[in-house]
């Protein structure tokens, strides 16, 4: 019974409370709006334990929808999306809780539009027809548009703007694209049908068509990972964005992109991903990431913004590993997917704490929190070190399977790749001790308060993950591994996936 309902309750129980939100008032809108979220994860959470890890869908449903035209209402999760689904539910919670502090104004509107998000997201983690893929992934930019528009930073209106351009751009282009593989299919088979598991039998007779309908595919996930040089609005979304946005946008919106191509990409137009030609612009594009993003995050004096360019570099290390396509890589690069939204996020949480108190993101305005704010300094130093793969957190294992399986694809490429390591310790540590371990130099830090119980609250959550997956990642690996197995199958037929380590 659990199976035929709870990806439908996933999606319809945000709207559902968001609405509540919206009628209640304004003094009740962010305790509904915690505890809706919080009943979401608990829907969320027998999925870990009901999930099979056979490399198939399930808990699917599929009903007509506008049958005419055939578009059904079609879900299911794989040991791919089953982690962008929790991933979604667990940071969503912890985002309308760490926004009490900074959220005074139109509060309704901002939790009910978190809440209208959440089931956007999902929507595009769990949709099998590519229409209600589609709504689903313009569903999602109308609440973040909102949510950095009306409660970002002072040049929110930028940002929010350029952010919306960026994506719908590209969304239009897959859209035309989403169009032409049903008229292509419908016409060799008679059956007219936005269905994943009927387009996905109709690739073969493409021909160069499939060149340009993989760069409609390769646009629009290439601007939501970002992938260098489509990357440009990211920075400006996170600084300008309020807390939660920043959380929701490097924790679950970039993963829009590289789920995209690992769900829809590579198994749709295998011949062309698998190109030499694709393949090394591609291996290009990620490596310039990589470095590029770390170098460029290493200059700058905005702690936020520092954060922003890491992205870049961490979602580098993703494209690489899933283009290697190997067991390891294309499970380091899932890996990495998970640990980046909860160590992103994470660094995200503090830097908005910290902006509560000091009203300034600049590094420089910083020093002596040690001494200040040890608590506060000893969580941040923890997240920092996942951030830059630390061996015994949750980023050294993902980093360290992508670089591992892609050595055997492309030796070179990752070798190269390896130095973003270094260049990922050099620019966190080194703000790390500006920050906290410098000489207090400001008195305006002397006045700084030390976490509360509620920024505790959303923190330890994410702590106990980054240790946890760290040391044990082993139940995440076995779940996704059929998953990961069957696309390399799909993808590259009789290729040797690897073992699992």
């Amino acid at each position: 019974m659990y199976e035929r309902w709870v990806l439908t309750a996933l999606l319809v129980w945000p709207l559902i409370a968001g609405l509540i939100v919206l009628l209640l008032p304004v003094r009740l809108a962010k305790y509904v709006a915690l505890a809706a979220s919080l009943i979401e994860f608990a829907i969320s959470l027998p999925l870990w334990w009901s999930f099979v890890p056979d490399g198939g869908m399930q808990f699917t449903a599929d009903r007509a929808w506008i049958a005419v035209w055939g578009i059904h209402y079609t879900v299911g999760v794989d040991g791919i999306s089953l982690f962008m689904v929790l991933l979604t539910t667990f940071l969503m919670p912890l985002s309308v809780l760490g926004s009490w502090a900074y959220i005074t104004k139109r509060e309704r509107g901002f939790y009910s539009l978190l809440l209208v998000l959440t089931t956007g997201m999902i929507g595009v983690f769990v949709a099998l027809d590519l229409f209600l893929f589609y709504v689903m992934w313009e569903v999602m930019l109308i609440p973040m548009y909102f949510i950095i528009g009306v409660w970002g930073g002072e040049n929110r209106l930028y940002a929010a703007i350029k952010f919306f351009i960026y994506t719908f751009f590209g969304s239009l282009l897959m859209l035309v694209a989403i169009l032409v593989l049903y008229v292509r299919a419908g016409q060799a088979t008679g059956v007219y049908s936005f269905s994943y598991a009927h387009l996905l039998t109709q690739i073969g007779g493409l021909g160069s068509v499939a060149w340009w309908l993989f760069a409609a595919f390769f646009l629009a996930f290439a601007i939501k990972v970002p992938i260098f040089p489509l990357h440009t609005w990211l920075p400006d979304a996170h600084v300008e964005a309020p807390t939660a946005g920043s959380v929701i946008l490097a924790g679950i919106l970039l993963k829009m992109g590289t789920y995209g191509f690992l769900r829809f990409a590579l198994p749709f137009f295998p011949s062309v991903a698998l190109s030499p030609a694709v393949q090394t612009v591609i291996v290009i594009l990620s490596l310039i990431g990589i470095i590029y993003g770390g170098l460029v995050a290493m200059v700058q004096p905005d702690f936020k913004k520092l954060i922003a360019y890491s992205s870049v570099a961490h979602l580098g290390f993703v494209m690489l590993g899933i283009w290697a396509l190997t067991l390891q890589s294309v499970q380091g690069a899932l890996l990495i997917m998970i640990n980046h939204g909860i160590s992103t996020g994470a660094l995200f949480f503090l830097v908005g704490m910290i902006y509560e108190r000091r009203h300034s993101r600049l590094i420089e305005e910083y020093g002596g929190i040690a001494r200040i704010m040890p608590l506060f300094a000893a969580i941040l130093t923890i997240v920092s070190l996942s951030s830059i793969a630390l061996p015994g957190t949750n980023g050294f294992v993902g980093e360290f399977l992508v670089l591992l399986g892609s050595f055997r694809t492309y030796p070179l490429a990752t070798a190269i790749a390896t130095t973003g390591v270094i260049v990922a310790a050099a620019y966190l540590l080194t703000a790390l001790q500006r920050v906290i371990y410098n000489p207090l130099t400001h008195h305006e830090n002397e006045k700084l308060t030390d976490l509360t119980p509620r920024e505790i609250l959303v923190l330890a959550p994410l702590l106990a993950c980054i240790l946890w997956i760290g040391i044990y990642p082993k139940p995440i690996l076995r779940r996704m591994e059929p998953s990961a197995r069957a696309l390399i199958q799909q993808v590259r037929p009789g290729a040797v996936g690897g073992a699992q380590p």
